[in-house]
């Protein structure tokens, strides 16, 4: 493969995000979600019309639990979703007592859990966590994170992935068969040398790494070993979080975010899509 940049992603939806983050492509439904964390909301499409859900606290990341129900992370709790009523119920508190943080980014496991990292709303040196829900309760499984990122797992569920992006580095860490840490993690990715930021992430169904790169415009893919494969390029410069969709899973979608830039122009903060040849997995459905 050539070390070129191999594509540009356009826009496709233009309602302008403070912080998008988070997209999901549902697998049973065939639609999108993202959130703008900063304006408290959660956006998708359904036949081509926009759709919103407004809430009174951050949200930034979801699984799917059944057709009509979402797992919704936000600075509280993990929250049972009915997307028909915009109902939610409560699951479980998420440093609820903890005024400085709210949630960041999360992603469902292959064996049904869902692995969440919380921040401080300011990004407070090492004032975040990553936890993991697994089948009603909740375990730390990092403290001491400044911005989680990168939540991600190979298609066999025997790796996960994740970055504090302050660190800037994308570490891997190797799971039981019942999708917890087994010994200490190590770095996967050193993005240092080249000054970059690692924002989200998503597996392929290859066992590629996609990471949304924060200041860089750009989704960068790397091959298991570590090694740059590509790149996809999106108008926005602050590149937050990919996610692959669309009825065949080749349509990579990436959120990104005005958020942090002085004269933003109508390129920040949209959502691009990419049609890349290359399939993702289905995210995995979250276990209550």
């Amino acid at each position: 493969m050539s070390q070129a940049e191999t594509s540009t992603a356009q826009v496709f939806d233009d309602r302008a995000c403070t912080l998008g983050e988070g997209p999901l492509w549902h697998p049973e439904r065939q639609q999108l979600f993202w959130f703008d964390i900063i304006q408290k909301r959660l956006h998708s499409q359904e036949g081509g019309a926009p759709l919103t859900w407004q809430f009174d606290e951050h949200h930034s990341a979801a699984g799917w639990v059944d057709r009509d129900t979402l797992l919704l992370a936000s600075e509280t709790g993990l929250w049972r979703f009915d997307i028909a009523s915009g109902d939610r119920a409560l699951l479980v508190a998420l440093e609820a007592d903890e005024p400085v943080t709210r949630s960041n980014d999360g992603r469902a496991d292959p064996q049904g859990g869902f692995w969440i990292g919380t921040m401080g709303k300011q990004a407070e040196k090492d004032a975040g966590t990553i936890y993991r829900y697994y089948r009603g309760a909740i375990e730390t499984l990092y403290s001491d994170i400044s911005i989680p990122n990168a939540i991600c797992f190979s298609p066999d569920g025997a790796t996960a992935y994740y970055a504090d992006t302050p660190r800037q580095q994308i570490r891997r860490q190797a799971l039981d068969a019942e999708g917890w840490p087994e010994g200490p993690s190590e770095v996967f990715i050193d993005l240092a040398p080249e000054g970059l930021n690692p924002d989200g992430a998503v597996v392929d169904a290859e066992g590629y790494l996609w990471n949304a790169q924060w200041g860089a415009n750009r989704v960068a893919r790397y091959a298991p070993d570590g090694s740059f494969d590509r790149a996809v390029r999106v108008g926005g410069s602050h590149s937050s979080c990919p996610a692959f969709g669309g009825a065949d899973l080749t349509t990579l979608f990436v959120t990104t975010a005005r958020e942090g830039l002085d004269s933003p122009d109508a390129a920040q903060g949209k959502l691009y899509a990419s049609k890349t040849g290359l399939r993702g997995q289905a995210e995995h459905r979250v276990i209550l």
